[in-house]
C-alpha cells in the first residue's frame, strides 16, 4: 500500500479546494464531526465557514468473523435528534475509505430530520463499499494511505516508517 504524508500546507490547500464547494451550497446550520478523524478537519472547516453549532458522533463497527464488513454500526456518541431537526448539517470526516462510517452517520442525521451533506478531505473510491454513494464534497481522490500532520507520530510508527522527529523515549 502506498502512503502519503501530508504537511500543514497540504491541509491548507485541501481547505482552499473545499471552501468554494461548500460555500456554493451553504450556509450550513450545524456540523457533525466524526470522531476521531473528523475532529481536526471539522474544526478547521467550522471556523472557515463560521459554523457555530458543532457536534460530534462516534461510530464503531464490531469486528466479528461472522459480520465482517456487513456489521451494523454501534453509535457510541450521537447528538440528540432535537439538536438536528430542520438543520442543514455538514458531516465531516478525514477519509472516505469503505464509506461505512459516513453513510451510517448520514442516515442517522437524515432520520433525525436534518438535511445531511458529507464532506471528507480524501475520497478513496477503490475501497468504497458503495457503488452509488460517495461524499458530497471531497478535497482529493486517492488510493493511498494518508497520514495527516496531526497523526505523524501515531501514523508513521503504525506503518513502519520513521517519524521526521526523534522519539524522546529512544533519544
Amino acid at each position: 500500500m502506498r502512503h502519503k504524508l501530508l504537511s500543514w500546507d497540504d491541509v491548507d490547500k485541501l481547505i482552499d479546494l473545499l471552501l468554494p464547494q461548500l460555500q456554493g451550497v451553504g450556509p450550513f446550520d450545524a456540523m457533525i464531526m466524526i470522531t476521531r478523524g473528523g475532529i481536526v478537519p471539522g474544526g478547521l472547516l467550522a471556523e472557515a465557514l463560521n459554523i457555530q453549532h458543532v457536534l460530534t458522533a462516534a461510530v464503531d463497527f464490531p469486528s466479528t468473523d461472522e459480520a465482517q464488513l456487513m456489521a451494523w454500526p454501534a453509535f457510541l456518541q450521537f447528538p440528540d435528534s432535537r439538536l438536528l431537526v430542520n438543520r442543514r448539517t455538514l458531516i465531516v470526516d478525514d477519509v472516505w475509505g469503505s464509506g461505512r462510517t459516513s453513510t451510517a452517520v448520514r442516515g442517522r442525521v437524515q432520520a433525525a430530520g436534518a438535511e445531511p451533506f458529507t464532506c471528507v478531505f480524501h475520497f478513496n473510491p477503490y475501497r468504497s463499499l458503495f457503488s452509488k454513494a460517495k461524499p458530497d464534497f471531497y478535497g482529493e481522490i486517492t488510493d493511498e494511505y494518508i497520514v495527516y500532520p496531526w497523526e505523524v507520530d501515531r501514523g508513521l510508527r503504525g506503518i513502519g516508517m520513521r517519524s521526521p522527529l526523534p522519539d524522546p523515549e529512544t533519544s
